[in-house]
């Protein structure tokens, strides 16, 4: 499929790209997409909880009163969880969230989330552009340009740059990747797709392989 290309401004230069038929013109597999998404929220767990049960909370470890003859049920221990202040029964531990999922999973699903995104009219190609020093106020002048401000939008650079980062860095609902770095989790998120030229050369070599 073939886009317009624009630049910062926003005007349309009167040059297209071919975006690649193989990445963005595919069936979307939606549980593809659910699997590749749900790694990657379980990988970011930390997996820290941790309750203490009646072997780790203090306190006196008498019989607090005698076996029979109270009317009510035997205890043994203050720590009990039938008490306040006791131990929690089967309280959550430290764990690992993490799953494995197939390489060829997760690359249908990028695949998928990148040909809903074109299948949507949500992918805008730009010009590469870049900045001499970090200035978040031309970023965000570029965002309003290209009818972004308000939208969710993630920016898809060919390489890295640390000053379109740093510029876009401070934005709410903007996010910056380079092409080698891009997730499911992130092309669903974004409301838009703002792609560089380099990028779309980058996303066909790298995901073609």
């Amino acid at each position: 499929m073939e886009l317009n290309i624009v630049n910062i401004k926003g005007e349309d230069t009167g040059r297209k790209i071919e975006l690649p038929d193989s990445i963005f013109a595919i069936e979307p597999n939606d549980h593809a997409i659910y699997l590749d998404v749900k790694q990657y929220l379980a990988n970011n767990r930390q997996g820290t909880h941790k309750a203490k049960e009646r072997n780790e909370v203090s306190g006196s470890t008498r019989k607090i009163k005698k076996q029979k003859g109270t009317g009510t049920a035997r205890a043994g221990s203050i720590k009990s969880p039938v008490f306040r202040g006791g131990g929690r029964v089967f309280g959550p531990r430290p764990r690992n969230y993490s799953f494995k999922l197939n390489k060829k999973v997760k690359q249908l699903a990028r695949f998928s989330a990148l040909a809903h995104k074109a299948k949507n009219n949500e992918i805008l190609v730009v010009e590469d552009f870049s900045f001499e020093a970090p200035k978040t106020k031309e970023f965000n002048a570029i965002r309003k340009s290209l009818q972004l401000d308000g939208k969710r939008s993630l920016v898809v650079l060919g390489t890295e740059n640390r000053n379109v980062l740093l510029s876009a860095r401070n934005l709410p609902r903007t996010e910056v990747s380079v092409a080698s770095g891009l997730n499911t989790y992130s092309i669903m998120k974004a409301q838009y797709l703002l792609l560089t030229e380099s990028s779309v050369e980058q996303i066909g070599k790298l995901f073609n392989e």
